[in-house]
């Protein structure tokens, strides 16, 4: 066990994490140079065009330091997105130690000092590294100043390295096998197996992957998880290098997978303690938290043919995929479809990027909303994540919405735009910390609601990508609640129906109503698209009729000649409106859901 280092690279988006864990297993002879691709741990075709790390995945890589000692290192590769902190918080659970990983160019920013809390809750060694030395806009000794001044980590204990380049990844190994502690576990105590992760095989089932904390497991024995209540026999159980590779036992402080049986990732918690079934530990292991859906869309099939394909693909990619939470849903304008619960935004978008690339299929979603509290006069308190399930406003004594603590690191010159941002999207006590020489950290608490659409690309823009966003869940406040209902030719459409604030609502409303004008194709009449709140219109547009010249025959006479056929053509078009229906195509609704409706 001395000679077992487990640990995760932890960093903010896009400082190199992938990269760095390439070269730590090409340094340690895992993969053969004809096998080695980029980013070697990312396996699917998203995580690789984004460049981002969407599942942390895990690697034990045998190494040999300068004084002749063998270690076994388990790294476990986490994302760097906020949306996906609840997998950096499990892949914390099952280390000892942690590569705290700063870009030479960049600095210290949001996700790197949020993920280091994360750390220091689990208590974590934390090494910190510096890493893209060889940019010429690398700048180490203020990196070092702002790992010191924001971090509060020694700046001389970090390594200097370049990922890209292979430079100080020798030393980086070195510092790692000295710095981070040994496992600690006892192999003869009740077996305590943290679950962090779980990979859906379907010639085997579901494979687990696992942190042995105490005692010793084999094949073939009962174990039984302990949210769950559920019973098991162990049917293989291994190491993980870049293929699975099956031993006999797994020990405490060894990281390893389990293959049981499982047939759904819904059947077990990620984060669940295993035990032996008949000789069972007294509690399960400290600090697991159950991943909460905070955005919530609904997903339709373009064609309404594609609803049972829709169900087959959401129950294979949540199998998976174990944050995705989903229940029936029907619209007026759509049909049948599915409402979900997401962790953010950007995971969101990589659901609806795997159903469309993996099982090929075409998809409408409904405006993203949060889930609010509403206080009826009878005195109960509901949750509504749907319009459609707003009840009636005569029956509402008040609402609440959830707010989020937003952490914004910027450049000095940017802090007037960020806080016209901010205010803009209702930001409350704004507060500063001025960092390091020309930085700034600004605190706002924000709606959710507010930031769910393009505030982060906005901050990106205002701020020339220097920007970074991180933020943690506060608290419901109280908010005044309207739902926004948009009407075509006096009907109204449920799939654009949303919950906001009312002070955005004729905003978004306009929006709603420009846009569907664009889009719908023109009629024998005039039609009349609206936002509104009840029975009261906030918001107009109208798509002007065709019309026909019928007064291009009169070539003379009297004006009551042209009078008399311009009111027969008012009368016909008035019977037309009457009993014609607007035929909504999809483009409007796919127009009209683009992100800028958070404008």
């Amino acid at each position: 066990m001395e000679n077992i280092r487990n640990f995760c690279i932890i960093a903010h988006i896009d400082h190199g994490k992938s990269t760095l864990a390439d070269r730590l297993i090409q340094h340690c002879g895992v993969v053969e140079e004809r096998e080695f691709r980029d980013q070697l741990l990312d396996s699917m075709d998203i995580e690789r065009e984004r460049g981002i790390t969407i599942k942390s995945n895990t690697i034990t890589l045998p190494y040999t330091s300068k004084d002749g000692e063998s270690y076994q290192l388990n790294l476990i590769d986490t994302p760097g997105h906020v949306d996906f902190s609840h997998e950096v918080r499990r892949s914390l659970m099952s280390c000892e130690g942690a590569l705290l990983l700063v870009d030479a160019s960049q600095g210290v920013e949001a996700q790197t000092v949020a993920n280091m809390y994360l750390a220091l809750e689990f208590g974590l060694e934390m090494l910190p590294v510096i890493n893209k030395i060889d940019l010429p806009s690398a700048d180490v000794d203020r990196v070092r100043e702002e790992i010191d001044a924001d971090l509060g980590l020694d700046p001389f204990e970090a390594v200097l390295c370049s990922a890209k380049q292979g430079i100080g990844i020798e030393d980086l190994l070195e510092s790692l096998v000295k710095t981070l502690p040994p496992p600690e576990g006892d192999p003869e105590a009740p077996l305590q197996v943290l679950i962090f992760d779980a990979q859906y095989d379907s010639y085997r089932g579901v494979v687990l992957l696992c942190r042995v904390k105490e005692g010793t497991l084999k094949v073939g024995e009962d174990i039984r998880f302990m949210h769950t209540k559920k019973n098991y026999a162990v049917e293989e159980i291994g190491q993980l290098g870049l293929a699975r590779k099956p031993t006999k036992q797994l020990e405490a402080g060894q990281v390893g997978y389990i293959i049981a049986g499982v047939k759904s990732v819904r059947d077990i918690a990620i984060g669940d303690t295993v035990t032996h079934a008949r000789r069972q530990a007294e509690s399960p292991l400290p600090g697991y938290q159950p991943a909460k859906p905070v955005v919530f869309s609904s997903v339709y099939p373009m064609a309404s043919d594609d609803y049972q394909d829709l169900i087959k693909a959401l129950e294979k990619l949540s199998l998976n995929d174990a944050a995705l939470t989903y229940e029936k849903s029907s619209s007026a304008a759509l049909g049948f479809g599915f409402r979900c619960g997401f962790l953010g935004l950007l995971h969101l978008e990589v659901v609806q990027e795997r159903l469309e690339r993996e099982y090929g299929l075409s998809l409408l979603l409904s405006a993203p909303t949060v889930q609010y509290k509403v206080h009826l006069k009878t005195g109960e308190t509901i949750e509504v994540d749907n319009p459609l399930l707003y009840p009636d406003p005569t029956e509402i004594e008040g609402g609440e919405e959830p707010f989020i603590k937003g952490h914004i690191w910027i450049p000095e010159r940017y802090v007037g735009a960020v806080m016209e941002l901010c205010r803009e999207r209702r930001g409350q006590n704004t507060t500063f910390n001025y960092l390091a020489q020309g930085r700034v950290e600004l605190t706002s608490e924000l709606p959710l609601g507010e930031v769910l659409f393009d505030f982060y690309d906005r901050l990106k823009s205002i701020t020339q990508g220097y920007g970074s966003f991180d933020y943690e869940m506060l608290d419901y406040r109280e908010a005044r609640l309207v739902k926004v209902d948009v009407l075509v030719n006096g009907e109204s459409v449920d799939a654009l129906s949303q919950l906001c604030h009312e002070d955005r609502a004729r905003t978004r409303a306009m929006h709603y109503c420009e846009k569907l004008a664009e889009t719908i194709p023109k009629q024998q009449f005039r039609i009349a698209i609206q936002g509104a709140i009840g029975g009261k219109i906030i918001a107009r547009t109208t798509i002007n009729a065709f019309r026909k010249d019928v007064t291009a025959k009169c070539y003379g006479g009297d004006i009551t000649r042209k009078r008399k056929l311009l009111e027969k053509q008012k009368e016909g078009k008035k019977r037309m409106k009457v009993v014609g229906s607007v035929e909504i195509p999809q483009s409007a609704f796919i127009a009209v859901l683009k992100s800028d409706a958070g404008k």
